[in-house]
């Protein structure tokens, strides 16, 4: 199976060359890396090309946003840019961040589990962070979601659920479609890649009203918002972020802000989430 590699990348020069180096050491080579340099003001273009001079596999694509970082509009906009310079089709179509290690034997093994059932339409292992010298599991999801910084999909389920949302919420909707559409989504968790910046260190302070705001678009409904706010609060060590969360919530809520999923997908998504929510329960 064939893949392609899009890197959305925002002054990213500390860390593109760590993450274009892992790439060309892996077992299995991507057969098209795309790094769409958006509106960066560093030398992230400059060392981008360096490795295309030598990799003809690896291009750059130029893109000009808006200089605040909210969480997924501005980075699946840039996503896209990248997707629609594609000519080629391919077999697995791979977003990734421009901070990143993977290991060596990363998409070998993910090729792998796509090849092991053709029913499994995302695949991806676990982001380790450094703390205290040593590289820990940064847990901040479920441990079968597959964080937004390393997702590859099998081009059939890719299309099917419509790519990816510019919004917040984009890599959870796009596996909660995958389910709802009878895909799979496997976790590896001996696939360990080292993300070298904390996930959300650039984003605007008005972004954690848009955790709350992403809860209504996906259309959880009030009691899960409120429990899934509650939680992620508590992984993040800050409380007192359910509060923010809650009113984001509200405010798409009184607004009547358009959904991610239509009505018939929301239902599937309250299921899904409560049958989850109780298995948790009683198993503990």
């Amino acid at each position: 199976m064939n893949y392609c590699i899009i890197i959305p990348a925002h002054n990213e020069e500390a860390f593109i060359s760590m993450t274009l180096r892992s790439l060309l050491s892996q077992t299995v080579l991507p057969q098209k890396v795309v790094i769409v340099d958006d509106n960066s003001t560093d030398k992230t273009a400059e060392i981008v090309l360096a490795f295309a001079e030598k990799n003809p596999f690896i291009t750059l694509v130029k893109k000009t946003s808006e200089a605040i970082h909210l969480p997924g509009s501005k980075v699946i906009q840039a996503f896209q840019k990248g997707y629609e310079s594609l000519v080629e089709t391919f077999d697995i179509i791979v977003k990734a961040d421009a901070d990143l290690i993977f290991p060596e034997n990363y998409f070998e093994t993910v090729i792998a589990h796509f090849q092991s059932d053709e029913k499994i339409g995302m695949a991806g292992g676990f982001a380790y962070i450094q703390k205290n010298n040593e590289w820990i599991l940064e847990n901040l999801t479920d441990k079968d979601h597959i964080r937004g910084a390393f997702k590859a999909y099998r081009a059939a389920c890719f299309g099917q659920i419509g790519g990816l949302k510019p919004a917040m919420g984009w890599d959870t909707v796009d596996e909660l479609l995958a389910k709802f559409y009878g895909w799979k989504v496997i976790t590896d968790a001996s696939l360990k890649v080292k993300h070298l910046k904390p996930t959300g260190a650039n984003y605007n302070k008005t972004a954690r009203f848009k955790q709350g705001e992403a809860f209504y678009t996906l259309g959880y409904g009030f009691l899960i918002t409120a429990i899934a706010s509650a939680k992620l609060a508590m992984m993040k060590k800050k409380p007192l972020l359910f509060i923010d969360y809650i009113r984001g919530f509200m405010k798409a809520n009184s607004s009547k802000k358009t959904m991610l999923v239509t009505p018939e997908q929301a239902q599937f998504i309250r299921h899904y989430r409560l049958q989850k929510m109780k298995g948790k329960l009683f198993r503990n």
